[in-house]
């Protein structure tokens, strides 16, 4: 809000809500949820080109601490750990000796993988028939290239959404984990308008002002506002995309928090086809702000962390039985539609 002579008035963050309905009274929005609409959204993702590549999990949690990391993607046991200049080394989590699980070998000083089997060295060269696969950090998330897996046309880069400028937000990372496909929590996504509805202690107001256009503008425009407290609540306008078939961004365009990102990424573990199939999701929150304020919140960011967290996975907790739900009934022929 800007005044005489131009200086920018201070406006508070938080809105005290009018009184509303209460969630039985809301307006309902099953008929603009149109099972096709949702339909057609995921086809279109599911289309989009990813590279072959795969989020593994939080880069912050792939330290150079003499351990590595391990995780199985789409069936392939991958493992991760950093050279001795912070780099990162990716592939096969079986040792090509004996079979030995690398996850729980150890890394040396110089940054090398020693089997805690028999000692074979891995320094992240091919070696003893041990291929390396293709690893990118991107500052928040670890992605890994898996060509065989996705069998698509490789790409040197995976496509990382637009994010605040590094280092001017707070970031923090949320995996769990559910019985279901990728595309079940992507669909979760691309369905804007359970948000009121399913979980009302995080959202109200709730208002899809544009659907998804064409292969060109193919975003979900949302109007809505975070619960913080009682009436107190930040409304915002949130913009939804997929940019590739296992990703669904959320980008805060207006309000409180505006260029806030919440990227989901969902994670096969389980092979194509298994018959109890289970899918990680890695969702990374990425909050930034032009208030000078934000400063402190920066400076807080270890406290803030685990809050966000906490904030993610009350969320997941509701939307991995949606998903996991939506998997149930596709596997027995039930879904509607």
């Amino acid at each position: 809000m800007t005044g005489r002579m131009g200086e920018k008035h201070w406006t508070p963050p938080l809105r005290l809500r009018r009184p509303g309905p209460d969630w039985a009274a809301q307006t309902p929005t099953w008929r603009q949820a149109r099972p096709a609409l949702i339909a057609e959204a995921l086809k279109r993702a599911s289309a989009r080109p990813s590279g072959n590549w795969f989020v593994v999990g939080a880069s912050r949690r792939m330290r150079a601490e003499g351990r590595p990391y391990g995780r199985t993607v789409a069936g392939v046991e991958v493992v991760l750990w950093r050279s001795e200049t912070g780099e990162l080394r990716a592939g096969p989590g079986v040792c090509p000796h004996l079979g030995a699980p690398l996850r729980q070998s150890r890394v040396t000083a110089c940054g090398t993988l020693v089997c805690h089997w028999h000692g074979l060295a891995l320094d992240g060269s091919p070696t003893a028939g041990w291929e390396p696969f293709p690893v990118h950090d991107d500052g928040v998330l670890v992605w890994v290239r898996l060509d065989e897996v996705g069998g698509e046309e490789p790409t040197a880069r995976p496509t990382v959404p637009v994010r605040p400028t590094t280092g001017s937000g707070v970031d923090a990372v949320f995996t769990a984990v559910g019985r279901c496909e990728p595309q079940d929590v992507v669909a979760n996504r691309l369905d804007p308008w359970h948000g009121s509805w399913f979980h009302p202690y995080s959202f109200v107001d709730l208002t899809v002002v544009r659907e998804p256009r064409s292969e060109d503008d193919d975003a979900f425009v949302v109007d809505v506002s975070f619960r913080v407290a009682g009436r107190l609540v930040v409304p915002v306008r949130a913009e939804f995309t997929a940019p590739e078939p296992r990703t669904v961004v959320m980008h805060i365009t207006d309000g409180e928090g505006a260029t806030s990102v919440v990227e989901t990424h969902a994670t096969p573990l389980t092979g194509a086809g298994h018959a109890r199939p289970r899918t990680a999701v890695v969702e990374a929150t990425i909050a930034a702000s032009d208030r000078p304020g934000f400063a402190l919140a920066r400076a807080a960011a270890p406290v803030l962390r685990p809050l966000m967290r906490r904030t993610a996975g009350r969320l997941w907790r509701d939307d991995l039985a949606y998903a996991e739900r939506r998997w149930a009934l596709r596997s027995t022929g039930r879904f509607p539609g």
